[in-house]
């Protein structure tokens, strides 16, 4: 037994708090003081910039100019993380909080970026995806498509499908084994899309399959049919 990996567990499970309370608390910076610190660290640049070749201090003031506007940049897209599903993506995989399997029922806490997200695997191929209980069709990136070797439909006619950034078009595609916790659906309709950049979602044709679904305490629980549960 390898006595490196419960440490290795640990040390995941105390950084993913922190990580956690880090984005929230970037993302609660009011607007008009990210503008203020943004001109005070090109100010700051600036002027390091003008001394640098007379005094050390120059290059000091420079690094933390540079250190500054990079950690602004950073906080301004955690804070359109929450406009942009596009942008999901990018917080729960600090901290993905873990689906658990137990009595026959896939439980999966609500992420905090207020959506319920799981680790799913398309015919083999793993990728993170987003359940949205308003999606009519399953939706799979260009990324994640290709690697699960997805082809559109030959002779299928394009699908336009609305999104938060508009409308896009969209092919069908159909998923040969899409699996989840103890979920397992096979022949799923997709849509495939250049513009869904590394976003996926599981919509309400792969949920309307299961036995039944639930909310409860902040947790999405999923309970597949018999036939379509992974013992």
């Amino acid at each position: 037994m390898d006595a490196s990996r419960p440490c290795s567990y640990m040390d995941d499970m105390e950084l993913e708090p922190v990580f956690s309370a880090i984005a929230d608390t970037l993302r609660a910076i009011p607007r008009s003081e990210l503008l203020i610190a943004a001109v005070a660290a090109m100010v700051l640049g600036w002027f390091g910039a003008m001394i640098a070749k007379r005094s050390m201090l120059g290059g000091w003031l420079r690094m933390v100019s540079s250190l500054a506007l990079g950690l602004i940049l950073l906080t301004v897209v955690l804070q359109l993380s929450r406009f942009d599903p596009r942008f999901d993506v990018a917080v729960p995989q600090i901290g993905l909080p873990e689906q658990v399997v137990a009595g026959g029922e896939t439980r999966i806490p609500l992420s905090a970026d207020g959506h319920f997200w799981v680790r799913a695997e398309v015919n083999g191929a793993p990728g993170n995806f987003m359940i949205d209980t308003g999606a009519t069709l399953t939706a799979i990136s260009a990324p994640l498509a290709q690697r699960a070797g997805l082809e559109p439909r030959r002779g299928g006619i394009p699908i336009m499908l609305g999104t938060a950034n508009g409308t896009v078009q969209a092919h069908v595609a159909t998923i040969d084994s899409l699996t989840f916790g103890n979920v397992s659906a096979s022949g799923t309709d997709a849509a495939i899309a250049e513009n869904f950049g590394d976003f996926n979602v599981i919509g309400m044709n792969v949920l309307a399959r299961l036995g039944s679904w639930r909310v409860e305490d902040n947790t999405l629980i999923l309970v597949p049919r018999a036939e379509d549960m992974i013992s």
